[in-house]
């Protein structure tokens, strides 16, 4: 099996190669239930977490929030991940096994969106972090366009999901390190916890106007803010207040 020479995999292949059904549901019982002791982790309103094609939308603070997010998410989830990461074998393995996936950052990866569209177009949830990498300052930075690039061409729910307190845990890299001289933000609560909030639709068109990729990002990233503690908001806390929520979406509507 090769993604990179075959971005687009067969139906079957998405379910083969990863896991699924009965044994991931007890494999995430036993993994929360370590979580809970090890890390004090509190996953909020998971229900909120649809069994279909969603585009889960995140901050990112740590180099564990994929992992954690992926065991705390109810249903199959791939990821998109650096590429970096898939250098390793043994990781490479883990990542494949739970449906992860390269993407190059530095450019705009055609491959990695054709997969994640691939994934989608089989009601299957994908995960991306906008902002590209890990906070360095732990609040949220600028995005790139490319979430809302793949929201308007696939017209899917958007699924904004934040994690706070894992910007407290060791082992985070060089931007662990450059961490370190800031001050850190109150997330109001111990432990590590992952919020989800309610799925929404971006509109192709808002009083006749075509939202661009570049608008339905901010959108986007408003409604991750928006769920945010003030200290984790970053640049767009100024205008969670200017945004008035949207409506909930659900998967088939």
């Amino acid at each position: 099996m090769n993604d990179q020479t075959d971005p687009v995999r067969p139906q079957t292949d998405f379910v083969k190669y990863t896991i699924r059904g009965r044994p991931r549901k007890v494999l995430r019982w036993i993994l929360l239930a370590i979580l809970r002791l090890v890390l004090r982790l509190r996953v909020v309103n998971p229900e909120r977490a649809p069994d279909a094609a969603v585009l889960v939308v995140s901050n990112h603070l740590h180099n564990a929030d994929p992992v954690l997010t992926t065991i705390a998410y109810p249903h199959p989830i791939h990821y998109m991940a650096k590429k970096e990461v898939f250098r390793v074998p043994v990781i490479t393995w883990v990542l494949r096994w739970v449906g992860s996936f390269p993407v190059d950052r530095g450019k705009a990866d055609r491959t990695a969106i054709r997969r994640a569209e691939a994934a989608l177009a089989r009601g299957i949830a994908v995960g991306m972090y906008p902002e590209g990498t890990r906070s360095v300052t732990r609040a949220l930075a600028t995005a790139h366009a490319g979430v809302g690039l793949l929201a308007l061409r696939n017209d899917v729910p958007i699924l904004p999901v934040v994690v706070t307190g894992t910007e407290r845990l060791p082992f985070n890299g060089a931007k662990g390190r450059a961490q370190a001289s800031l001050p850190m933000p109150d997330p109001g609560h111990k432990g590590v916890r992952i919020l989800f909030g309610e799925p929404f639709r971006i509109p192709r068109e808002i009083e006749g106007h075509k939202v661009t990729a570049e608008e339905a990002t901010d959108r986007i990233m408003i409604e991750i803010a928006r769920l945010l503690p003030p200290g984790y908001r970053g640049v767009y806390a100024d205008r969670v207040a200017a945004v008035p929520a949207p409506a909930a979406a659900t998967a088939a509507s």
